[in-house]
């Protein structure tokens, strides 16, 4: 992935809700003022998720600001966009979503090779139990490696 990405946004609390199954990479159907306010960083993927619909995934609720120089060409921030991804990969996604439990939900948006990019997951919410196992693993993980450079440091 080293190829030339820039990353613009990313959507940190997905991890922290959701089981991650598999990843995708889709181009986003954009205006041009959508594009440029993109690469100002203007991008929230908070809210975000994906939907399938007609053999087609669209994305709702991603926030792109308007562009502070767009005027009359700028769009609503929180329209419904068309991703771009092949046929054999929105079988599969349609395949996932039918399945009980699990949403398409945006990881990233990133540029890469100059064309706005983003990362789609396949995922499993998770329960409360789930994400306090979670949170007790990286506590022991963070006293482990303590204790390692402690010992390193003697």
């Amino acid at each position: 992935m080293a190829d030339n990405i820039k990353v613009i946004a990313q959507n940190r609390k997905a991890r922290h809700d959701y089981f991650i199954e598999e990843v995708y990479e889709a181009g986003i159907a954009l205006k041009g003022t959508e594009v440029k306010s993109i690469r100002g960083s203007k991008v929230n993927l908070k809210d975000g998720y994906a939907r399938v619909e007609n053999s087609e995934v669209f994305l709702y609720n991603v926030h792109i600001s308007p562009y502070e120089q767009g005027n009359i060409f700028n769009t609503d921030p929180l329209r419904v966009r068309k991703l771009l991804l092949h046929k054999k990969e929105i079988r599969k996604l349609i395949g996932y979503v039918q399945q009980k439990g699990y949403s398409l939900i945006p990881l990233r948006v990133y540029l890469k090779k100059g064309l706005v990019k983003i990362e789609l997951a396949v995922a499993r919410g998770k329960a409360k139990y789930d994400k306090r196992q979670d949170i007790a693993k990286r506590d022991a993980d963070r006293k482990i490696q303590k204790e390692l450079r402690e010992r390193q440091k003697q």
